[in-house]
């Protein structure tokens, strides 16, 4: 399939590069220029602007989106529908806020034109690893687009089979790493909960390792004061442990590079999903202490910053290539 994809930054350039790695053509538009000519120099067709990609798109045109939530994705998506024909597909793959899907698909299906929400999952690891994708969408469209998201996606791989999991009686795509979630906005629902999640699990993390590291504080009874290697722990906790995972992979990473995070100065960036996860709990009147807690902990993150700060910038860092906030 031929894909437009607009933002070649540090998601969507690798999103085109494993869609042209497996087969299908990309026209690739970005406001850098420079973005653009070396994404050109792997295999796209390179676009100076969206008039210039629409015309290099085969009819319907799929329009795939990958630039910050909020403005820049709104301004967009509506100056793509400006020049999109009845019948086109627009995608939105950032991480956009779930209402704001609803509206657009409503108004662009006035238009004749299909709107397709996938929050992705992934970060900079995804050209090796695959993207897990949560989509949202009407079920004719994303049925067409399911060779697109199966090229994305991980795959089987080698993650052992959940056992009770019937085949034939549930939907074999969740197992490759991807699922049709719902209608439009089904998908960054679903993606907004994962990141409200993930605040939680990193969180759990920094604090457990900012425990150990306390131990061997002048504070501590000296008979009671131990020197532990925090990076020896985050190795064999990856091995076997029942809390092993990517995010404890990441931590061992960053920790054997520096045992101390002096690279990090603890003031842990957020961007709006973890506030939209307890958002979406008060609406519902889910009781959601531990998320509240974590989103809590990376404003306080900001003014106070702790060795568990530091450690959260790592693993965001680590996962998504995310920089700290400006101090």
């Amino acid at each position: 399939m031929k894909i437009g994809l607009i933002g070649l930054g540090r998601m969507g350039g690798n999103i085109a590069r494993r869609l042209m790695k497996n087969g299908h053509e990309v026209v690739a538009y970005d406001r850098d220029a420079e973005a653009v000519k070396t994404l050109a120099a792997d295999g796209a067709e390179g676009a100076d602007s969206l008039d210039d990609m629409r015309a290099k798109l085969d009819t319907p045109a799929i329009w795939w989106v990958m630039v910050p939530a909020g403005e820049p994705t709104e301004s967009t998506v509506q100056a793509i529908a400006a020049k999109a024909n009845d019948g086109d597909i627009i995608i939105d793959g950032g991480n956009s806020f779930y209402k704001d899907d609803v509206r657009r698909a409503k108004e662009l299906a006035e238009k004749g034109i299909h709107y397709v929400d996938v929050g992705t999952s992934g970060g900079v690891w995804g050209l090796e690893r695959g993207y897990c994708m949560m989509i949202g969408g009407d079920k004719e469209t994303v049925d067409y687009l399911d060779p697109i998201f199966e090229t994305l996606a991980p795959g089987m791989g080698d993650i052992v089979r959940t056992p009770g999991r019937v085949e034939g009686q549930a939907d074999p795509r969740a197992e490759k790493g991807y699922i049709h979630a719902g209608p439009s906005g089904a998908g960054h629902f679903v993606k907004m909960v994962h990141n409200g999640i993930e605040y939680g699990l990193m969180q759990a993390y920094a604090e457990g390792f900012d425990i150990l590291k306390g131990k061997s504080g002048e504070h501590v009874a000296e008979e009671e004061r131990f020197d532990i290697n925090l990076t020896d722990v985050a190795e064999v906790w990856r091995r076997g442990s029942v809390i092993s995972s990517w995010l404890l992979d990441l931590s061992a990473i960053a920790l054997a590079k520096d045992g101390t995070l002096e690279g990090f100065s603890g003031s842990v960036a957020d961007s709006g999903e973890g506030q939209w996860t307890i958002d979406a709990a008060m609406e519902e009147k889910v009781p959601a202490n531990v998320l509240s807690a974590a989103l809590y902990a990376r404003y306080r993150s900001r003014v106070d910053h702790t060795f568990g700060d530091k450690l959260l910038s790592a693993m965001r860092y680590g996962f998504g290539g995310h920089v700290e906030m400006p101090q």
